[in-house]
């Protein structure tokens, strides 16, 4: 694999996506351009690596879900388990796949990032925006401009979806499945999803419309496997079925696993411990139930355009279920009955089976936003944008156990609301031909409010009987400013950007051993900062372009991060569960670029640095009632330096082939670590040393287009002390894809298309499984 992957890399450095220029922006010939959007400007100041990608590069991608679009981006990735995964973290560079806060992604410039919280639970909400009416995506590396705040320290994601131009028409169906195999798990996993939408453009009129719907339905593969735990005592139930992971046991063996992790220190649990239940270090008798997922999404454009004056009204519905009723119990008794739960004896030794639950989680949010720009002033432009996401329900029901579940007994509910975010920008830009002033003020106001309760039957919310509520709020307010100096060949652009931001109106409110409620209160607190932006772009001759981009960036915590404090297993409340005293991640930047166009070919190299002081980190692990507890805590100082081959490829090395490729070398460390000292100079968790990503499209005939795809990521650290490094579940393993799709326009409406992701069933982990081989057909029309 290794060899043949080297050689597979290096044929395929060869071409990517690109910089371009902001919409408010004309284009200008000191602005480098990568790949993707030769014509179509970026919606996002391109500060830093900046890649915009359209219809071109979409054609080629089996998507599932609409952040399956931007899966070949350089030194990228979507964190995506399975087709309908609600839990796609994006990463950029060293960002750690559950670093959710380092990201700002937006739907037509409107936040759709859930910073109320940072781990995988708080991944951005893709869902509100369906893959068929995505005009462009633009990505933005690094928090290189004053416009956005501290959180785009990772990077930018904007996704832009279609105007109509006139009366228009969609339609996709598509249908996919995934014959998947992991130890005596064996199924096939199927999925469909049906698409359209309608537009209309006023005749000689300002007005434009845009209605789009989407339903989506699959069954993911199971996320996880339970261990049985060794115990003592009377024997328990004679079974048999029980799987021995070997790569597990090789990975132990070798001092790597679990079992080796250093000593707990105050105020950070170790990642994991053996021994529990779900411990992948013990013999395997089950596996979690497949995800069943029904999605439904619509959403509402209203355009405004008269030639000066400009406006969107935005409005998205996100329905989301998740049902997971079916655990696959390996265990049979001498009767050859299923077995999933108690005491069981193989071989003279006795376990405990426990951990396979029943669970339903129910999910509605939406989106509303509205954005206007005007001319106030000869070149001068006034710009307000505010929206609002709001979760309007969110219920999780899950039972006390195996049994419990299959015969509707008791369990628990954890129900939100009212959770959501406001988000405020208003900017007055002055261009001339010769400089362009911009000023600006922000502001965003987040809420979490989550209660749980205890259930006599898990499937109903009848009769439901308090036990805890967590709930707290932050405000961030801003004020920025920059302006870029056209000095051709030079452009100069400096920034500044200044953020107040509170915590306040946090507490957990639990029952004393009297059973009544008590509470627990957080004291608010306040912090501001100021912090620099400062880029060079340097025309050397006509098809060759310099970039230099420095800036500091402050990203402040999370209202989950802060409030969510969580109880122990009998009860009373778990002091180390989160941390209101969290100091903000604050960073220095810097990126280095230089693109150069042979024609044919067009190659970009890119040198990044990061320096992180008080990144924030998630530790999990095992409190002494052997509940699963995570919390937060700063890491003294992180930092990461890379490079990245970027490159484009157009009718070459033949007529009809495109290639877009890129290669990334990562270099992310802990430095400084006080609290633990044995994850200094180690490699940070789940950030591979190399990517690669790739794709090479190719023209059979006029009306048939193939191409082919490549995902690829080095094995990296599992857990902060470099000692968790395996190619199984539990681990962070090496990741290889190969995709395949082809295309055929049958006529000027009509399309069929048919693909592969995963073409050589490639395993790969991040702890859960990403999926395997997994088949896809899709029609589409369009009027």
């Amino acid at each position: 694999m290794k060899t043949s992957l080297s050689a597979l890399s290096l044929a395929l450095c060869l071409a990517s996506p690109a910089f371009a220029e902001e919409a408010a922006e004309a284009p200008s010939d000191n602005n480098i351009l990568v790949v993707g959007q030769k014509d179509a400007p970026v919606e996002i100041a391109p500060r830093g690596l900046t890649v915009s990608l359209g219809a071109e590069q979409f054609a080629a991608v089996n998507a599932f879900n609409t952040e399956d679009l931007i899966k070949y981006a350089p030194n990228f990735f979507v964190r995506k388990r399975y087709a309908g995964d609600s839990n796609g973290v994006p990463g950029f560079r060293g960002t750690h796949s559950s670093q959710s806060a380092r990201t700002l992604v937006m739907v037509d410039g409107f936040v759709v990032s859930n910073f109320l919280g940072n781990s995988f639970g708080f991944a951005p909400k893709w869902g509100v925006v369906g893959p068929g009416e995505v005009e462009q995506f633009d990505i933005v590396y690094g928090p290189y401009s004053s416009r956005y705040l501290g959180n785009s320290m990772g990077g930018i994601v904007n996704v832009t979806t279609r105007d109509p131009k006139e009366t228009e028409a969609f339609a996709t169906a598509q249908g996919f499945v995934q014959p998947y195999g992991q130890f005596a798990t064996k199924h096939d996993y199927y999925g469909y999803a049906a698409e359209g939408g309608f537009g209309w453009k006023q005749k000689d009129g300002p007005f434009s419309l845009r209605v789009t719907g989407r339903f989506f339905r699959n069954e993911g593969q199971p996320m996880m496997w339970y261990g049985l735990v060794p115990t003592t005592g009377a024997a328990g139930t004679a079974v048999t079925g029980a799987v021995v992971d070997p790569k597990q046991v090789e990975a132990i063996a070798a001092g790597t696993g679990l079992a080796n992790l250093p000593p707990t220190l105050p105020g950070q649990p170790a990642q994991a411990l053996p021994a529990v239940p779900g411990s992948p270090t013990n013999p395997i008798f089950a596996a979690q139930s497949p995800a069943r997922i029904t999605q439904a999404q619509t959403k509402l454009k209203l355009g405004y355009d008269d030639g000066a004056v400009t406006g969107q009204f935005l409005f998205a519905y996100w329905h989301n279920e998740d049902r997971q009723t079916a655990p696959d119990c390996y265990l049979r008794d001498a009767a050859g009955n299923t077995v999933c739960e108690g005491r069981v004896t193989i071989g003279g030794q006795t376990y405990t089976a426990a951990g396979a639950v029943f669970s339903k989680t129910l999910r509605d949010e939406f989106l509303a936003g509205v954005k206007l720009a005007a001319p106030i002033a000869e070149n001068t432009t006034a710009r307000i944008a505010v929206s609002t996401y709001q979760i309007a329900r969110s219920d999780g029901f899950t039972s006390n156990g195996y049994v419990t579940g299959r015969n509707n007994g008791a369990g628990t509910l954890a129900s939100q609301g009212p959770t959501g975010w406001w988000t405020a920008d208003l900017a007055i830009e002055n261009k001339t031909d010769r400089r362009e002033l911009a000023v600006g003020v922000t502001g965003n106001a987040y809420r979490t409010d989550q209660t749980r309760y205890t259930l006599a039957n898990w499937t109903s919310d009848a009769g439901k009987a308090f036990s805890t509520r967590t709930f707290g709020k932050t405000r961030q307010l801003s004020a920025w400013a920059e302006a870029r100096l056209l000095l051709d060949p030079l452009t100069v652009t400096l920034g500044a950007r200044y953020d107040d931001w509170r915590a306040y109106d946090g507490g957990l409110t639990r029952l004393n051993t009297a059973g009544a409620p008590v509470g627990n209160a957080y004291a608010a607190r306040g912090a501001n900062s100021l912090d620099p932006s400062l880029s060079f772009e340097y025309r050397i001759d006509d098809a060759t372009r310099l970039q230099l981009s420095l800036a500091m960036a402050t990203r402040y915590p999370t209202v989950g991060e802060l409030f969510q404090g969580s109880l122990n297993g009998d009860g009373s409340f778990n002091a180390n569960s989160f941390d209101i005293a969290l100091k903000p991640e604050r960073s220095k930047d810097a990126n280095l670029l230089i693109a150069h166009d042979f024609g044919a070919i067009k190659l970009t190299g890119s040198a990044f640095w990061q320096r992180v002081r008080n990144t924030i980190f998630q530790f999990y692990g095992f409190n002494q009632f052997g509940v699963s507890s995570s919390t937060y805590k700063n890491i003294d100082l992180t930092r990461q330096f890379g490079f990245e081959l970027i490159a484009q490829t157009q009718d070459w090395p033949l007529p009809g082939l495109n290639i877009d490729a890129n290669a990334a070398y990562i270099d992310s460390k802990t430095v400084r670590n006080a609290a633990n000292p044995a994850a200094q100079g180690v490699q940070f968790p789940r950030i591979p040393k190399w990517r690669v990503n790739a794709n090479l499209r190719y023209a059979l005939t006029q009306a048939v287009e193939g191409s082919i795809g490549m995902r690829y990521a080095s094995r990296p650290n599992t857990d902060l002390f470099g000692l968790q490094r395996g190619n199984t579940y539990g681990f962070t393993s090496e990741l290889f894809a190969l995709d395949a799709r082809i295309n055929w326009r049958m006529t000027e409406q009509l399309r069929v298309s048919a693909g592969v992701d995963n073409l050589t069933n490639n395993r790969a982990w991040v702890f859960h499984p990403y999926p395997q081989r997994t088949f896809l057909v899709e029609a589409g029309w369009r009027l």
